[in-house]
């Protein structure tokens, strides 16, 4: 029997220009106090979602898990949606480079970078899109290195029914608390496994609040080198610098995460899949749980341009506490 989407969907954010109110964004929202009870829900945060690249970490743990030799920067970038700068390639190769193999074997698609410097440098050298230039390659080699370092074929490694793959799978239901709802293929190629969005946030701040293991590695990683799970300019890098200690983690189709040492946690997905208001939910949802978001003020909203210049903005309509 087909599911039928849900009807609780909330209005988590409104597009305002000139004054006028343009265009509105529903979907679900979760808090999580320093606990990790539900704090805010709003819409339908028990309704399974595709996490996309929210999820990176999780299998970043997974490849850890595996036994991949990953360590500082190279753990970030595994758990990162990287935008492509030639800093990001250069550890893409050394992981690859250490494990024996070399961009050949990565499955995920050739791209263009996402940053447009290195776009435009990369074009003036006439090159053109490769899969170690892709926002998830990081990712795709810590898999593969993972493979070698535990002996299992880097032949299908994409396979859900691989033997990392399965770790993946373990890994997210033993930290989201919760059976997978649902096996999907993300756009790398790699298998990504739905949740519910309350079950996302218990996994992310499983990760923040972890004192040691690999769950800590991820997280420190991630702290240090936040360059590598984004770039210069992207959500993920720059709210993490902003707020240290901080974890931080978008993905596509309008899922973001975040998540404090001290436990906090929320989790957001806007149902159009339109990531413009996540990283403000995401601040708003954190500042109603009482985090100090001040210093990541700049991103607590959205201009709207007309000309060029600001007219309006996205702003936050979420019923969340004051």
């Amino acid at each position: 029997m087909r599911p039928e989407p849900s009807p609780r969907y909330a209005e988590l954010a409104e597009v305002v220009r000139s004054g006028f109110v343009e265009s509105r964004h529903f979907g679900s929202l979760v808090a999580l106090a320093p606990d990790g009870r539900p704090a805010i829900e709003v819409g339908d945060p028990n309704d399974p979602v595709i996490p996309r690249s929210s999820a990176k970490p999780f299998q970043a743990l997974a490849c850890l898990r595996a036994g991949a030799p990953l360590h500082g920067a190279h753990v970030a970038i595994a758990a990162g949606s990287h935008t492509g700068q030639d800093f990001h390639v250069h550890a893409v190769h050394e992981i690859l480079t250490a494990a024996g193999l070399t961009a050949d074997a990565l499955r995920c698609p050739p791209s263009r970078p996402e940053d447009e410097a290195a776009y435009r440098a990369m074009i003036g050298r006439g090159e053109g899109d490769s899969r170690e230039r892709m926002n998830c390659s990081g990712k795709h080699a810590a898999m593969l290195a993972a493979c070698v370092a535990a002996g299992w074929p880097t032949d299908g490694y994409l396979d859900p029914a691989h033997p990392l793959q399965l770790l993946v799978r373990e890994g997210i239901e033993e930290l989201a608390d919760e059976p997978v709802a649902h096996t999907a293929v993300d756009g790398c190629g790699a298998p990504v496994f739905a949740m519910t969005l309350t079950g996302l946030a218990r996994g992310v701040r499983a990760l923040a609040v972890a004192t040691s293991g690999p769950e800590r590695t991820i997280a420190e990683a991630m702290r240090a080198h936040p360059e590598f799970v984004g770039g210069d300019g992207q959500a993920n890098t720059e709210v993490m610098r902003l707020l240290p200690g901080t974890l931080v983690k978008g993905g596509a189709e309008g899922v973001f995460v975040a998540a404090t040492t001290a436990g906090h946690a929320v989790a957001v997905k806007v149902i159009d899949g339109s990531p413009r208001a996540t990283t403000a939910l995401a601040l708003a949802a954190l500042r109603a749980l009482g985090v100090d978001t001040e210093a990541a003020r700049e991103w607590a909203s959205v201009p709207v341009l007309g000309g060029g210049l600001p007219v309006g903005e996205v702003r936050v309509t979420a019923d969340l506490p004051n």
